[in-house]
């Protein structure tokens, strides 16, 4: 028997099981079933909601999805109160944290959390979010229209860890260009880098979306690459991590989290003017046209989950491998089976 106090939470357990059902019955009468990749929001009969903290870049364009999921509704959708955290600190600060509890879940690059995760760190990654967004920039005078032409050049970068630079180190390496040898790299911070390029001080500059998309419009710059190119076309680049002892404990939030950031994901990729939007509100300084022209340009229709996504770190941990940034006697696959949790079967 229900005391009064438990009614209330019954009830709207009830109600909500009835809405989904209802969902469920006319989408399959209209359509043949669920759409691809959706799955009815999972009710609990002893909490209607689950809280979490989720950290992300409020700076970084391709988090856009996170703040989607917040404004329109797919964390409610899946049981899901979410604090949003605006983390600025290190990777190895993030995924501590996430590690600890001091957060559930995070955001990040897939090229800058491999080689903190290869230390161990109870983190999983559970599904990718896009890729895109990360780009190099030549003046059309320098004579550089190819990754080749970088080759006895100097490339000026925000970090000498970040993504973008181990990006670009692995495709010259690909090239037969030496990226320790052949190339040189120069750190500036991000807002300094156009400066850097008008001055000589560097041939090119690399880094990611928003700051290197407005450098490239306001000075007219050359775009040689970025990482959408050849393999990477349908490579994802930024990914969700999720805290192991919350899979282990409750795996069913892990994967109300995961699913609501994949369809505001795919919201994202089918309505970029209104993410942008959104999205500004967190960076108030960002023009909104430039914005959705960005996220116009990422893939977020690629969000891979299951195999598909398990490969895709394989193929990034043997990349890393060949310019030095993972350990040479790790082996890829077992590291991908180590760090990726498919919390949606």
């Amino acid at each position: 028997m229900n005391t009064s106090d438990d009614t209330p939470r019954v009830d709207m357990a009830r109600r909500m099981w009835l809405r989904n059902a209802t969902w469920a019955v006319s989408a399959a009468a209209l359509g043949g079933g669920l759409p691809l990749g959706f799955t009815t929001p999972r009710v609990y009969a002893d909490d209607t909601t689950r809280n979490l903290k989720l950290s992300w870049n409020a700076g970084a364009i391709c988090t856009a999805p996170v703040p989607v999921a917040d404004r329109q509704g797919f964390f409610r959708k899946h049981g899901l109160q979410v604090e949003l955290v605006n983390f600025a600190g290190s990777t190895d600060q993030l995924l501590e944290a996430i590690a600890t509890g001091k957060s559930d879940a995070g955001v990040g690059m897939a090229l800058r959390w491999i080689k903190p995760l290869e230390q161990g760190f109870d983190v999983k990654l559970t599904a990718g979010i896009h890729g895109g967004c990360m780009r190099l920039l030549a003046t059309r005078a320098s004579g550089i229209v190819d990754l080749a032409g970088l080759k006895g050049r100097t490339v000026g970068v925000s970090d000498m860890a970040s993504p973008t630079k181990n990006f670009f180190a692995i495709t010259l390496k690909k090239i037969g260009v030496d990226p320790d040898n052949d190339v040189h790299w120069r750190q500036y911070p991000a807002n300094l880098l156009g400066e850097a390029l008008k001055k000589g001080e560097v041939h090119a500059i690399a880094d990611g979306d928003p700051t290197i998309w407005q450098l490239r419009e306001s000075d007219h710059l050359y775009e040689v690459s970025n990482n959408l190119c050849g393999e990477y076309e349908h490579r994802v680049c930024c990914v969700l991590g999720v805290r192991g002892s919350l899979i282990r404990k409750d795996r069913a939030t892990a994967q109300a989290l995961t699913q609501a950031l994949l369809e505001a994901t795919e919201w994202t990729a089918n309505n970029p003017a209104q993410a942008a939007a959104i999205f500004a509100e967190h960076a108030p300084q960002a023009d909104v046209g430039q914005l959705t022209a960005m996220l116009k340009s990422h893939t977020d229709h690629h969000h891979p989950t299951g195999d598909a996504f398990r490969k895709e770190i394989a193929l990034y941990a043997d990349d890393l491998k060949s310019v030095g940034v993972l350990n040479s006697g790790t082996d890829s696959d077992r590291f991908a089976n180590r760090v990726f949790s498919d919390v949606l079967v």
